[in-house]
């Protein structure tokens, strides 16, 4: 394939709220060997792993993590990165070429590109990936290690569990620090594996809360700050601006860069990091309001539904859907995944994500429909905007609509 066809740099911005990013061009295979290497990079001789979401919230609980144990990690790499960036014609030689010439934009790199030299170890996960990354894990991990597992909640018991029983057997301590939804048979079988499970309200509480609550340790009160922004970005509080600003950072750089970075400044983030997010930002904006400009409402059952498409920051366009009357908002991604928000009127969005292959929270869940048998589902998924998928989740919307129904419906008198 000729790379100036998935080369971000040379779409339009028409086009690329349209198409996913040049991740997904990469072969399952491809990307799968390259975990295998990134992960046994990472955690081989580490003393400490943390297996966690890659958002600000997971990343979040590595920074507090690793100065729980005293390895915060030095964020001066990172930072030059980004005054490299933001002034071309600087002299650079003092850089990793390949660092310097992977971290255009985040969107080809790799997390053992710019992988931190830690005794800490970051393994980047997601509920879908779960497994294979704490398999990935038991077979590198030293004997003796101690684990974390931070901001995922499995989607079954049976998708971690092999892994989860070899660690058992390997690590000297597994901890697991969240906040979403767990089932109670999931949350049983994890604990009878010798796993010290801690759970926070969902409405209240993000897993950096847990994680700083539930660490033996007295932390200063930057990273008491940086829970409490985290939290107000996470549970989509919008009280505190600078959650946006980690936000955007966490979503355009590296886990390791976020991780580094927020561990030794907290939400203060450094002039060069506040640089790039501004420049940013710009585009981010203009993607916000594509997809907001397509946006279909639907009514189901008691509820109105926006329902969009693209590429762009869900939780802003769910935002503007609110204010134009939807309950709820639906954001089908380029990718072939997607995003449900909630609201006040609709705290159900995790049951509707559980019908199509996801989960989350009452106000906050995503999914990826089941669909794309070829390449031609997926071309026909870009060239008709996710129309697809738009009917799979709007009929899970009606199945959850008529559960609701049935709940709220008097009992029948006795004759």
């Amino acid at each position: 394939m000729d790379e100036d066809l998935i080369d971000d740099a040379t779409l339009s911005l028409d086009r690329k709220s349209r198409l996913p990013g040049t991740g997904f061009f990469y072969p399952n295979s491809l990307e799968s060997d390259r975990d295998d290497e990134r992960t046994a990079a990472a955690v081989e001789g580490a003393e400490v792993v943390v297996v966690t979401d890659s958002d600000a919230d997971g990343l979040a609980c590595v920074a507090l993590i690793r100065e729980a144990y005293g390895e915060a990690v030095d964020p001066e790499p990172f930072e030059r990165i980004r005054r490299a960036h933001a002034d071309p014609a600087r002299d650079n030689d003092d850089l990793d070429p390949a660092m310097l010439a992977a971290e255009a934009d985040n969107v080809a790199v790799s997390e053992g590109d710019l992988q931190a030299d830690s005794p800490v170890a970051l393994v980047p996960a997601g509920p879908h990936s779960l497994g294979d990354q704490l398999r990935r894990t038991a077979e590198h991990a030293e004997p003796g290690v101690d684990l974390f597992v931070c901001d995922i909640c499995p989607d079954t018991i049976e998708s971690v569990e092999p892994a989860l029983s070899t660690l058992s057997g390997r690590a000297s301590s597994i901890e697991w620090f969240d906040h979403h939804q767990w089932d109670e048979s999931t949350a049983a079988a994890v604990r009878d594996r010798g796993v010290e499970l801690v759970v926070g309200d969902s409405d209240a509480e993000c897993s950096a809360d847990v994680t700083l609550r539930s660490l033996d340790y007295e932390f200063p009160e930057r990273f008491e700050t940086l829970a409490t922004v985290t939290r107000d970005h996470d549970l989509w509080l919008k009280e505190d601006e600078r959650s946006e600003d980690l936000a955007d950072y966490s979503f355009w750089s590296a886990p390791a860069e976020y991780a580094a970075v927020v561990g030794a400044y907290g939400v203060d983030l450094p002039e060069p990091v506040r640089k790039y997010v501004a420049t940013r930002r710009e585009e981010k904006e203009a993607l916000i309001d594509k997809a907001v400009a397509r946006a279909e409402h639907h009514e189901v059952g008691p509820w109105t539904v926006g329902v969009t498409y693209g590429r762009c920051s869900q939780n802003e366009v769910a935002e503007r859907l609110r204010e134009e009357g939807a309950d709820a908002a639906v954001v089908v991604k380029p990718s072939g995944s997607a995003s449900i928000r909630g609201s006040d009127g609709f705290e159900r969005a995790h049951e509707v994500a559980g019908q199509v292959n996801g989960g989350g929270h009452p106000q906050a869940a995503g999914c990826k429909p089941e669909i794309y048998d070829d390449m031609l589902d997926v071309a026909r998924h870009w060239t008709s905007e996710g129309e697809a998928a738009k009917r799979v989740i709007l009929a899970a919307f009606e199945r959850v609509a008529a559960s609701e129904a049935s709940e709220t419906e008097p009992a029948a008198a006795d004759d």
